[in-house]
């Protein structure tokens, strides 16, 4: 009787070594994409400026598109990279998730003790911009870049961001995704170019209004017309433009947060889009 039961333990081994070997895998494979991000260093006006870059040496065989993911102001490049991380749903892309430095907020943190980036030009030296320059002039020595496809997003005061570089980075921008953010101070210097807004319907830090403001400004801008579906995620919204740079806003019931399918869409989005 003893031996009656073994096969069936056998079988409970079986399948316990196989659960074993699907876990093993997923972690090793979440290891390898963690090594993937490799922690790189500037010196910007004598300020020591960090960022997490993804790319391989295959990257150099052919032209690679690059794609800047900016945290929101207390955050971090590590927290960047694991909430967004468009490294993996794109790994056919450079992804770089710079590091900010401590920055007073205008909404939160007035004594700058926490990392963000500058609002407007000319802050701070234009410390952030500098560093963009910085780490695109490292990516073209690095690996063969698409100069049509390099794209920006960030969250929040990233978002912010993403908008300042738009307005004095955009003929190096095919396309940018701001999230849960608005494009007060940079507004003025917009130039036509396709953008994805995603924006919580109850955000209360940088309140709804503001963004619904900002998104009219770029439909104008951008010379849109009605809107129509875009993807099967619910909440965004297609504004066709006669420029060929359209509106894409992405509308959640959320408040000031991150949404875990934003990544897909922006990828999605960025995709579509390159300069002529």
């Amino acid at each position: 009787m003893r031996f009656a039961k073994v096969p069936a333990m056998l079988k409970s081994i079986y399948r316990g070594f196989s659960l074993w070997l699907v876990f093993g895998f997923v972690a090793l494979t979440a290891v390898r994409a963690d090594n993937a991000l490799a922690h790189r260093e500037w010196t910007v006006d004598g300020v020591v400026r960090q960022a997490l870059v993804s790319g391989v040496e295959s990257d150099k065989m052919k032209a690679a598109p690059v794609v800047f993911v900016f945290h929101g102001h207390g955050g971090n490049m590590a927290q960047a990279a694991k909430l967004c991380a468009i490294h993996l749903l794109w790994p056919e892309a450079i992804v770089v998730y710079p590091q900010g430095l401590p920055t007073p907020g205008t909404l939160v943190d007035p004594q700058g003790k926490l990392s963000g980036w500058q609002h407007a030009a000319g802050d701070f030296g234009d410390r952030d911009l500098k560093f963009f320059d910085a780490v695109l002039a490292t990516l073209h020595k690095d690996y063969r870049v698409d100069d049509k496809r390099i794209y920006a997003t960030g969250h929040s005061n990233g978002g912010y961001f993403t908008y300042l570089l738009w307005a004095y980075r955009g003929n190096q921008l095919a396309a940018v995704a701001p999230s849960a953010a608005a494009a007060i101070s940079a507004l003025g210097e917009l130039k036509p170019k396709p953008v994805l807004h995603v924006t919580g319907q109850h955000d209360t830090l940088v309140k709804f209004a503001w963004q619904q403001a900002t998104i009219d400004s770029l439909r104008k801008l951008n010379q849109c017309g009605e809107g129509q579906p875009w993807d099967e995620q619910p909440g965004c919204t297609l504004y066709p433009s006669k420029l060929g740079t359209p509106v894409v806003t992405y509308i959640h019931p959320g408040g000031h947060v991150f949404p875990p399918n934003t990544p897909a869409l922006i990828v999605k989005f960025f995709k579509e889009h390159a300069l002529p």
